[in-house]
């Protein structure tokens, strides 16, 4: 049975990273999220030869913002 209970787990977030992948298809497209990854605090070196980008801001509101989802979806 448990097995069962984490092949359901499986599913559920592969549908809900299917459906984030299109909605940044989708965004991508119109333009809606240039804000993202171009938040104060993201990090982006350009030199002659070199470019170093991390994106620490937007990495750290989409985990908070997916923890909060995650915790509300399997919250008994």
């Amino acid at each position: 049975m448990e097995l069962n209970h984490f092949a359901k787990i499986l599913v559920v977030m592969g549908i809900v990273l299917v459906g984030i992948g299109g909605l940044f298809y989708l965004l991508g497209h119109t333009g809606g999220h240039s804000w993202l990854g171009r938040l104060p605090g993201d990090i982006y070196i350009q030199r002659k030869n070199f470019v170093f980008y991390f994106p620490l801001v937007t990495s750290l509101i989409i985990s908070i913002l997916l923890s909060i989802v995650i915790n509300i979806i399997f919250r008994r």
